[in-house]
């Protein structure tokens, strides 16, 4: 019940600030946007019509499309979104700041987008349109969220620059850029964990001061060389960034032959980290 309640909260915070995002900074400087929201804003720009009642509509049809290839929880998460986002459009429609700074305005334009849309995306939600092809990317794909939401909103933005212009298209797209790391912050967190793959004939050395010194688990998986055909125990470690340097130490001091390899891991959840039940 907390966790729903929680979510709850992020997606209407999440919603109110990509609102924002648009209402403060975009429109006000003939910024554009993409997906949805980048189309309805064109259509703001071309015909007046109400950004909100635009994506309400548009996102709504996408929705119905596509609901059958999203989870129950992601699909009602998006129809919550869907609707605040539209209700919060319609609410700080007339909010405005007093600047005059294109490029200072682009970048808090993105940072908006890419916290709003990260806070929502973060517990599960999306905000229909390219988010929802977003998210199915990454499930079929495996392709990054942040990285697919923006080749999807590139298309939409680079068919702005017949209404905006050239200036404000490439606005549109550092606007874009920041968001999208913005929101990959969000997502992924402060603190991206580290998986080490160690081979070494000292891996217990390696091992035991690893358990020791930095208190963490080792996995020990048994393998062989293909060309020597010689039995090797590997050891796999996962890691917070800034653990990394201790562990070089380690690995040094034991065996400075030793085959290291480190990857970026997005999400990880177990003893000694995230709940998975959270």
């Amino acid at each position: 019940m907390k966790k729903r309640m929680y979510d709850m909260v992020m997606l209407i915070v999440g919603a109110f600030i990509f609102a924002l995002a648009v209402n403060l900074f975009i429109i006000p400087n003939d910024f554009g946007e993409g997906g949805v929201t980048g189309i309805s804003i064109i259509l703001f720009y071309l015909f007046q019509w109400s950004p909100a009642v635009v994506s309400l509509v548009a996102n709504s049809i996408l929705l119905i499309i596509g609901y059958r290839l999203l989870d129950k929880t992601t699909t009602v998460y998006t129809i919550i979104v869907v609707a605040f986002n539209a209700l919060f459009l319609h609410l700080t429609e007339n909010w405005y700041i007093a600047s005059n700074e294109p490029v200072i305005n682009a970048i808090f334009a993105g940072l908006f987008a890419g916290v709003g849309i990260g806070l929502i995306i973060r517990v599960g939600g999306t905000t229909a349109g390219t988010t929802i092809l977003a998210r199915l990317a990454n499930k079929f794909w495996d392709w990054n969220i942040s990285y697919a939401l923006l080749f999807f909103d590139l298309i939409v933005a680079g068919l702005s620059i017949f209404v905006i212009g050239v200036e404000k298209t490439m606005f549109t797209v550092l606007i874009l850029y920041i968001g999208t790391k913005a929101m990959e912050f969000i997502i992924e967190g402060l603190n991206p964990r580290k998986a080490v793959t160690i081979i070494s004939p000292h891996h217990d050395q390696i091992a035991k001061q690893v358990t020791d010194i930095m208190d963490r688990g080792v996995t020990v998986l048994r393998g062989y060389g293909y060309y020597t055909g010689a039995t090797k125990d590997v050891l796999y470690i996962v890691i917070n960034k800034q653990e990394v340097s201790m562990l070089k130490k380690i690995v040094k001091a034991a065996d400075v032959n030793a085959f290291v390899t480190i990857h970026d891991v997005r999400d990880v959840f177990g003893e000694g980290f995230i709940d998975i039940s959270k």
